[in-house]
């Protein structure tokens, strides 16, 4: 049965997922415009709403093993960490089937806030009858040819494979450690502290493998080497790869939480 505090918790992976997947339009966007620094710099808005939500995911989920440690708890449930993690699979979809909408209605507000030059400005211009009958133009079904490339760039099956790994870890890396308290319940704080090393290795495959080559293919649409529509199939592929991960971190949950497990005893 899903209680409040599970329910809170799906809700927050639902947000940070979705807000990570539309990353991917926000860089659409911001190339469409030719304004991507500036497209970075208005989507770290909505990442700050992804940061609190992850501030207020990790310890609502402790608490939660808190609880059923202290209650004496001896079977190790995994429905809870499964429904979180098919919360961020769903989150991921949905964020994919937005991409469309989400870039151009994110392209609407790059260009309004080239003209006004004040976020403030901007956001009351969106609540006018004029600014949500554009809101409502821009609102798109992805087409089937957009994530059918006629040409895949050079060295990217790779790449996507380091996103699905990169995305599987990162995704189960909290839920793993504190699944780890479980099993040793007299190191869970140990075993809980070791997220921050789990996710620590995903962020370096991203870092240093996937963000690289994601800007090298948006420097070479400005160069026009590749075209605006091969770029947006690339994008499709990489939200394709990080939907796998979610589904990879499936995979990784118990075993990820006994190799955590280990490593608090070893420590």
């Amino acid at each position: 049965m899903i209680d409040p505090t599970l329910l809170l918790l799906i809700l927050l992976t639902f947000i940070i997922h979705l807000i990570g997947t539309l990353s991917y339009a926000a860089r659409m966007a911001g190339v469409r415009m030719r304004r991507i620094a500036v497209s970075f710099s208005l989507f770290n808005i909505l990442v700050l709403f992804s940061r609190i939500a992850n501030t207020f995911q990790q310890p609502l989920l402790a608490k939660r093993i808190e609880t059923a440690v202290a209650a004496g708890i001896q079977d190790i449930p995994t429905i809870d960490f499964r429904l979180i993690l098919i919360a961020s699979t769903v989150a991921t979809i949905a964020g994919t089937l937005l991409i469309p909408t989400f870039q151009r209605a994110f392209g609407k507000l790059i260009s309004r806030f080239s003209i006004d030059r004040s976020l403030y400005r901007v956001l009351l211009y969106s609540f006018t009858k004029t600014g949500i009958r554009q809101l409502k133009d821009t609102i798109s079904i992805p087409r089937t040819a957009t994530i059918q490339p006629k040409q895949l760039p050079p060295g990217i099956l790779p790449i996507l494979l380091v996103n699905i790994a990169g995305t599987g870890i990162w995704t189960v890396g909290v839920l793993s450690s504190l699944y780890a308290a479980y099993l040793v319940p007299e190191l869970r704080v140990t075993a809980g502290s070791l997220a921050a090393v789990v996710n620590g290795v995903a962020t370096l495959l991203m870092f240093i493998v996937v963000d690289p080559y994601m800007s090298l293919l948006t420097d070479d649409v400005f160069d026009i080497k590749i075209g605006e529509p091969s770029f947006r199939s690339t994008i499709v592929l990489f939200a394709g790869s990080r939907l796998l991960g979610t589904l990879f971190a499936q995979l990784l949950l118990v075993p990820a939480a006994h190799v955590i497990a280990v490593i608090a005893q070893i420590l």
